[in-house]
């Protein structure tokens, strides 16, 4: 089932990506679409596949994942469900595809859909927050959107992305009730009924990570944070702000070695020490996260592959469970 706002509300917590990209938008390509349609071609060749159903059934249960669709190319944005009004983490260019969902949901009539959501930002640079001018229910009066995040100035970087001559429509064109909140680390707080606290990441210009806890689930969002591996009092702190989550959403750009040299200091981590942080704090699901802009699906697909062999080294009895986000992945706790 396609996920839309009105199917994925309800008390069980449950995690939607809507933007899976770090850095900047990925689009495919019509030759990479066409080497697909070659590849599930090719594959099919020897199977008798003579009604839809058929043709169905193979194309879900036996073409690889990065042959029958798409990791995506929308920039990060995850909606997570189970409480009364919409919560997301972060703007980017996948906000618009919920928006858009939104409003088909309420044109078609659907009961009881939510006027409230609350944004959490993990920071404002662009990738994170260009989707906002594009959100249209922050132009429709009868909205409330409370933005939440630990830099003081973010209301400033909403304001200034839609100023002339990056935007033609201005910020105070939108007729939604904005208001902007400011997080203190190491504070807690409850938002739309989940209990939320926010850590300060290594990232240029800052970044926060988010801890969201809702009848006994735990889902953390932690993207654009550069873990070194070295400062145990750093560590520690980390593997505190992550213990016992039942996801941990990582930001795991980069591969080892572009992370500890060609890419050092640039704010983010590798699928390696993902693996290691997660196991050291007791998480039972990561899903890597803030996938690289530059790598098409192939790329990403042996990136997840090469991760999950990497638990096997560690720890070959481990029950982790290791995913690679793309936009669309839906996961229910």
């Amino acid at each position: 089932m396609e996920a839309t706002p009105e199917t994925k509300r309800g008390r069980m917590m449950r995690v939607h990506f809507w933007g899976t990209r770090g850095s900047l938008p990925a689009s495919i390509t019509a030759g990479e679409i066409e080497a697909k349609i070659v590849k599930a071609i090719r594959a099919s060749r020897t199977r008798p596949l003579e009604t839809d159903e058929a043709i169905e059934a193979f194309v879900r249960n036996e073409l690889p994942f990065p042959v029958r669709a798409s990791y995506g190319g929308s920039t990060a944005c995850v909606e997570l469900s189970g409480a009364d009004e919409y919560v997301l983490c972060d703007a980017g260019t996948g906000l618009r595809d919920f928006g858009s969902s939104y409003m088909k949901a309420k044109a078609a009539g659907q009961p009881d859909l939510p006027t409230v959501f609350h944004l959490l930002m993990s920071h404002p640079h662009w990738d994170h927050l260009q989707g906002f001018p594009f959100f249209t229910p922050a132009y429709l009066p009868g909205h409330r959107i409370h933005i939440y995040g630990g830099h003081p100035d973010l209301e400033q970087s909403f304001v200034r992305q839609q100023s002339e001559p990056c935007f033609p429509v201005p910020f105070p064109a939108m007729k939604a009730d904005i208001r902007f909140h400011t997080l203190e680390p190491g504070g807690e707080y409850d938002i739309a009924g989940m209990k939320v606290a926010c850590i300060r990441q290594n990232h240029p210009g800052g970044s926060y990570g988010y801890r969201l806890e809702k009848d006994g689930r735990v889902v953390v969002y932690s993207t654009d944070s550069e873990h070194k591996g070295s400062g145990r009092e750093e560590h520690d702190r980390f593997l505190s702000f992550f213990s016992n989550a039942d996801l941990l959403i990582f930001d795991a750009q980069y591969r080892f070695l572009d992370a500890v040299d060609t890419k050092e200091n640039w704010g983010h981590s590798s699928n390696l020490l993902g693996v290691e942080m997660a196991l050291a704090a007791g998480v039972r699901r990561l899903c890597l996260f803030h996938n690289e802009h530059t790598f098409d699906d192939e790329a990403l697909d042996r990136f997840l592959e090469d991760t999950r062999a990497y638990l096997k080294i560690l720890d070959g009895s481990s029950s982790l469970k290791i995913d690679l986000a793309y936009d669309g992945l839906d996961i229910e706790l």
